[in-house]
């Protein structure tokens, strides 16, 4: 069993087991029928990933890398906000008849902001002080700007990454860790999916800047179970699981700008089959 598929075997049994429900509350989300999607939910659930000693693929079904990365450099690379610049179709309901999904996630990263050493968007901001300032405790970025939410189509669900550069005693190289904060996250549909996204991320960051990857932490204000994704879930932590993947990262890549999905890979991935047709809330 890999650690990531322990860490949701064990974060599912708990949501379900002391889970609260939102059954007859006043919610946001529809399933497609019309009807109003209630979940299970826990407050405050964290969960960590050592990236030094495995990549955190679950192997109770397989979670697509490429695609995680596609959605992953759209935000942080090309900073879009149109889907026309995405190779997938996850974000089809949330986008208007010209592909923009307003002014949220990739915008919001692709807006300069003036600090002491010049003008710099959040991305590159974070890239600058890796590279000069390591040691600083303000690597942060923040997508959850309020004077825009009314013009974002849909409210950021992983919205603030901090990252934190520590050292490695035995060869004193330097060591990056992450953490990911969440305000919601839908625990079958995408929570695996954010943390392989951001656990790629932290390998980039540290490829450019000749760092070692550490930990990923993920904080989930509001992790929760659709209703009708209960029985999915059931089913899903009852299958067999197997050894996390190996993951492959092209070497030669030292600029951020030049990653592409195919210079990433999961080798020698063992998984469940897939989950057919999960509704989607929205």
């Amino acid at each position: 069993m890999s650690l990531a598929d322990n860490i949701f075997i064990a974060m599912c049994k708990d949501i379900l087991e002391n889970g609260v429900s939102t059954e007859g509350e006043k919610v946001r989300p529809k399933w497609e029928d019309g009807s109003y999607a209630y979940t299970i939910k826990k407050f405050g659930v964290v969960n960590r990933y050592d990236l030094s000693k495995e990549f955190p693929a679950m192997t109770l079904r397989r979670t697509a890398l490429k695609s995680c990365v596609d959605e992953l450099l759209w935000i942080w690379q090309k900073k879009s906000n149109n889907i026309n610049d995405l190779n997938s179709h996850i974000w089809d309901s949330w986008a208007d008849e010209n592909g923009s999904i307003g002014k949220a996630y990739g915008y919001q990263f692709s807006i300069k902001h003036k600090y002491k050493e010049g003008e710099m968007d959040q991305v590159d901001r974070v890239i600058y002080d890796l590279k000069n300032n390591p040691y600083s405790r303000r690597i942060i970025t923040n997508l959850y700007v309020h004077q825009d939410l009314h013009e974002m189509n849909l409210y950021p669900c992983a919205y603030s990454m901090t990252f934190n550069v520590t050292k490695n005693k035995e060869n004193d190289k330097l060591v990056l860790n992450g953490i990911l904060n969440q305000r919601s996250n839908d625990i079958l549909a995408a929570n695996n999916w954010n943390v392989c996204q951001y656990a790629v991320l932290i390998h980039m960051l540290a490829q450019i800047c000749d760092f070692e990857v550490g930990e990923l932490i993920h904080v989930i204000a509001d992790a929760h179970i659709y209703d009708r994704h209960i029985p999915i879930i059931r089913e899903l932590i009852e299958r067999p699981t197997y050894e996390a993947p190996t993951f492959w990262m092209n070497p030669e890549i030292k600029d951020f700008y030049q990653f592409k999905p195919e210079d990433f890979e999961l080798r020698n991935y063992q998984h469940g089959p897939k989950v057919e047709h999960i509704p989607v809330a929205v």
